[in-house]
């Protein structure tokens, strides 16, 4: 005796070697011994034997139309299965005819809701008709993905992914067929989702592809400004006084939002005056206006080599950016300096200042410098001021404990993009214009936070403390510079932090009410948002500055790189900023110098392979 039974959901065959009432001991047609529940026993049979019956039922299963068994069943009513076989068949059905209307009942669910043990009733029929439009949807769908799939493995990009193309590539949809195909090529040409794309011509260039994925996560809008109102309104600076000072500024090639800039002014008995002039475009710019809410909302200008999205739109930039060869507002703080360069006296001051010159480091550079200082060289335009701000400048640093700190000696790096070539220069920290303009920034920063808390007007500090730096409303000092408190003030056009601090000088030296208290969600919301949109820009500048490394790799052809040890298995390139993990570095001491050999770079990755050649000889 033969019984067919169901386990699992499936349908299976067994011959019975023991019948204990409520189970069975049966052997599967392979051999296979098992004990299964006699409640999972559909029908017993003697013949065919196993194998031929299973194949007989089907071969008859498959012959069935499930729509005509449909059409035969008792609407909304249960039935069972060998019910439906007898009046299908027209006789009490064989075992093979029982089990096969069985089977066609158990794989058409659609059509057939199973209710128990050979128990089934009929679909409605509106159920029944969407669900075989689902299962037609389904159907084109594969065929259409299954199309989708031989394009891409052939490298070719489906004429119908480019409407969508943006979505695919920044936010995918996993559940569409697009996404599904792209999925499938990936694992049979074993290539990754982006290289697929690629190679089927969907990323043409790899900057952009780059620079649209963050415009897409960070700025979703676009970057324009809309149809915001571009009216300035001049009536908080026309009447303002004109500084009786020359001054001049000190900006990389690139740079539009000039927001600093100095003079000095000679004294009696050898002493002189330091005006540090910062750009205003607080007094334009009232809390919670449109132009507030645009620049609370990108927080900072976005920078990347060749490019940048400014906080401000262009034409609050030029009206308030210190541009050379016109009278700007400006929120300046003078200093008198006796002539062993310690502070006397301080004043700060809303006016207009006379902005005679826009200094350049690529050209200032060539005149000032070590060499120049050193030899006390005064033959070229504003040496005699810079020098004296340099003096002013290393006297400012030994007060803060700084003279002789390690950073000074760090490499930064510029890069320029011109026609898509890229050329990367280097440039020690401590630099004669770079310790200047900074050791003056640090110092404005340092003296108006203290005004500000003074005042006991609200204000937004940035402190550090045990290596972790962190903003709040509350002076603490800033260890890492060597300062009592530091409020961000001096980058108003660039950071939204400086623009409401200014805000708030300007609020103490007119006497008037600040526009912020602690309290308020004006200023506690982007102090709280800041921190996250900075480092976000702040992440995205350095991978770009890593995209544009690889791309000078490939511009010039280089092979071969030396490389500094930083520590383990983690180099420094030379001459770029590019920092990875060679894993064929062998055991090799912090600082010491080795040779790679540079392969497979990847743009889109933003990586290459690098190989241990040899240590370089010291």
């Amino acid at each position: 005796m033969n019984v067919f039974y169901e386990e699992s959901g499936t349908f299976k065959v067994g011959a019975i070697l023991a019948d204990n009432t409520t189970s069975l001991q049966i052997e599967a047609s392979h051999g296979k011994r098992s004990k299964i529940k006699a409640s999972s026993v559909l029908l017993r049979f003697d013949t065919p034997p196993l194998l031929e019956f299973m194949e007989q039922v089907q071969q008859m299963a498959s012959e069935f139309d499930p729509d005509f068994l449909w059409e035969c069943c008792p609407s909304g009513a249960e039935f069972f299965s060998d019910t439906l076989a007898a009046d299908y068949f027209g006789h009490s059905p064989k075992p093979v005819e029982a089990a096969a209307v069985l089977t066609l009942l158990h794989r058409s669910p659609m059509h057939f809701y199973k209710k128990g043990k050979g128990s089934y009733k009929a679909a409605p029929p509106e159920a029944l008709k969407a669900a075989l439009a689902s299962q037609e949807r389904k159907r084109l769908q594969a065929e259409l993905q299954a199309r989708y799939v031989e394009h891409l493995c052939a490298f070719k990009l489906p004429e119908e992914f480019k409407p969508s193309l943006s979505d695919l590539l920044y936010n995918p949809d996993k559940g569409s067929v697009e996404w599904k195909a792209v999925d499938a090529a990936c694992a049979r040409t074993k290539l990754s989702f982006l290289k697929v794309l690629e190679n089927c011509g969907a990323i043409p260039s790899s900057h952009d592809f780059h620079f649209n994925q963050f415009l897409h996560e960070n700025f979703p809008d676009g970057t324009g400004f809309g149809d915001l109102d571009s009216t300035i309104d001049t009536n908080n600076t026309h009447d303002l006084p004109v500084a009786n000072v020359s001054a001049f500024s000190i900006d990389d090639a690139s740079t539009t939002e000039i927001d600093d800039a100095f003079s000095v002014t000679p004294l009696k008995f050898g002493s002189f005056r330091v005006g540090i002039h910062i750009a205003a475009p607080a007094l334009g710019i009232t809390a919670d206006s449109a132009l507030d809410q645009v620049a609370v909302e990108r927080l900072s200008t976005v920078y990347l080599p060749g490019n940048k999205i400014t906080m401000l739109p262009e034409f609050i930039v030029n009206h308030y950016t210190l541009k050379e060869e016109r009278l700007c507002p400006a929120l300046s703080l003078y200093l008198d300096i006796a002539d062993d360069f310690t502070v006397t006296a301080s004043e700060s001051r809303i006016e207009k200042i006379n902005i005679v010159a826009n200094l350049r480091h690529d050209t200032l550079e060539k005149d000032f410098n070590e060499t120049t200082l050193r030899e006390n060289k005064l033959d070229y335009p504003f040496a005699k001021e810079l020098q004296t701000l340099w003096n002013f400048a290393c006297k400012l640093e030994e007060v803060r404990g700084k003279a002789n700190d390690t950073n000074n000696d760090r490499v930064d790096y510029s890069f320029d993009i011109q026609d898509d070539r890229v050329t990367i220069s280097e440039r020690r920290r401590g630099s004669p214009i770079d310790k200047l303009v900074s050791e003056l920034m640090i110092y404005v920063n340092t003296e108006w936070g203290r005004q500000l808390a003074d005042a006991n007007i609200a204000g937004i500090y940035r402190s550090q403390g045990n290596g972790k730096v962190k903003m709040s409303t509350s002076p603490s000092p800033h260890q890492g510079l060597g300062v009592s408190q530091y409020a961000w003030s001096s980058s108003p056009m660039r950071r939204y932090v400086d623009l409401l601090n200014q805000r708030q000088l300007i609020a103490m030296l007119r006497n008037e009410t600040p526009s912020h208290t602690k309290e308020s969600d004006n200023l506690l919301i982007p102090m709280r948002d800041f921190d996250v949109a900075y480092s976000t820009y702040n992440d995205f500048q350095r991978s770009m500055e890593r995209y544009w490394c690889l791309r000078w790799l490939l511009q010039e052809n280089i092979s071969t790189i030396g490389a500094q040890v930083i520590k383990e298995n983690l180099v420094r390139f030379e001459r770029i900023p590019y920092i990875m993990r060679v894993l064929s570095l062998p055991e090799t001491p912090p600082g010491a110098y080795v040779e790679l050999e540079i392969s497979q770079i990847d743009l889109l990755e933003r990586n290459l392979n690098a190989r241990f050649l040899h240590k370089q000889e010291s």
